[in-house]
């Protein structure tokens, strides 16, 4: 099984690195390494940790509210509550496992209770080890499972932006649309959006994370939504600019220079290359069309579990890109008293090139 052979790989790193036990806190990669999916409201409100030790059989720690579900989901894994908080149990049980060394996420963990675990620490002559991206390295190459299920999250992505594209009508406003969109997703089988959808028209589509707003439709401006679901734990983003109505010549001309921007990034992709070279190949059509002053963000990142991830495109990843890596390629021009055009599509990235998930991409081309 997939969490098994995943757990065994943590284990093995940690038995490299001389580490008796690993807290897990983060909910992509507790999903990722035990297939438990409640994702915690905030950082400071936890639905679990798993606690994986290097030599010992790992377990799912939590308390009474997610005790059904747990049981219900995890099968290779120990479940222990607690019912007086996380600190109390660890403090409990680390020392009969034997544990003198725990790493933690450090990303993922509030200063407040990374003092609470030092505090439990120094009476049990615990060392603490704060890890930062362990499971997030694991989790940058794609199974072709993992692909799959992806590519599955995009096709329903695109039809539920086909659904409610054919019922947008001018005095809409921007909340009526986004609303629309995320009840299809639902009412279609995702799990629920991958981040809150974007619907920004005229002037707004300038703002590259627009909030929607009490805003009617204009007639013969750009609209840009961005959106993306979540479907078998895996996400999908998309955006799509386009004009209810008629599209005037400086529409065209900033639509078409992105998507060549877009085209030029898609045939660089490939196993290899760096994520910095990618962004220049788009950002330098932008730039020598004199538009590269409204291009203010990096060309895209990785998408899995979590709808934001490495590898990231940009000009400071000089990182090279590995087959199995999927990533967003999504341009933008954004001029603040006309509005702006942002396309994207999510990619695979393969030895000797790039497989786009999209299927629907009349979009695009103008």
């Amino acid at each position: 099984m997939a969490h098994s052979k995943r757990i065994e790989s943590v284990q093995a790193l940690l038995r490299r690195k001389k580490i008796d036990a690993l807290l897990v806190s983060q909910p992509q990669n507790r999903r990722y390494l035990s297939g438990y999916t409640p994702i915690d409201h905030n950082i400071g409100e936890s639905s679990g940790v798993l606690l994986i030790p290097a030599r010992r059989p790992p377990l799912l720690l939590t308390d009474f509210r997610f005790q059904i579900q747990a049981e219900n989901e995890v099968s290779d894994l120990e479940i222990m509550l607690y019912p007086k908080g996380l600190i109390a149990l660890l403090h409990e049980l680390l020392p009969d496992l034997a544990i003198s060394c725990l790493a933690f996420e450090s990303q993922y963990t509030l200063h407040s209770v990374a003092a609470q675990m030092q505090a439990m620490a120094d009476t049990i002559g615990l060392t603490l080890l704060p890890v930062n991206g362990l499971i997030e390295e694991m989790r940058l190459i794609k199974s072709e499972d993992e692909i799959d299920k992806i590519r599955r999250s995009v096709l329903l992505n695109e039809q539920v932006f086909q659904q409610i594209y054919e019922t947008i009508v001018l005095g809409q406003t921007e909340i009526d649309i986004a609303l629309s969109l995320e009840a299809s997703m639902r009412k279609l089988g995702a799990e629920s959006p991958s981040f809150e959808t974007i619907v920004a028209t005229g002037r707004r589509s300038a703002l590259p994370h627009a909030i929607p707003g009490p805003v009617a439709i204009e007639a013969n401006q750009p609209l840009m939504i961005d959106m993306g679901l979540l479907l078998d734990g895996y996400c999908s983003d998309m955006t799509r600019t386009f004009v209810p109505g008629t599209r005037n010549s400086k529409y065209i001309e900033i639509h078409r220079l992105v998507r060549k921007a877009q085209q030029a990034a898609t045939n660089t992709i490939r196993a290899g290359i760096s994520g910095a070279a990618v962004d220049k190949a788009a950002r330098s059509i932008i730039s020598d069309a004199g538009y590269g002053d409204y291009f203010g963000h990096a060309l895209g990142h990785g998408v899995g579990l979590a709808v934001h991830e490495e590898p990231r495109l940009s000009s400071r990843n000089r990182k090279h890109l590995r087959a199995g890596m999927i990533v967003t390629i999504e341009p933008g021009i954004y001029l603040p008293d006309w509005g702006g055009v942002r396309l994207e599509n999510m990619a695979v990235v393969r030895e000797d090139g790039c497989e786009i998930l999209n299927q629907d991409t009349t979009w695009l081309d103008i």
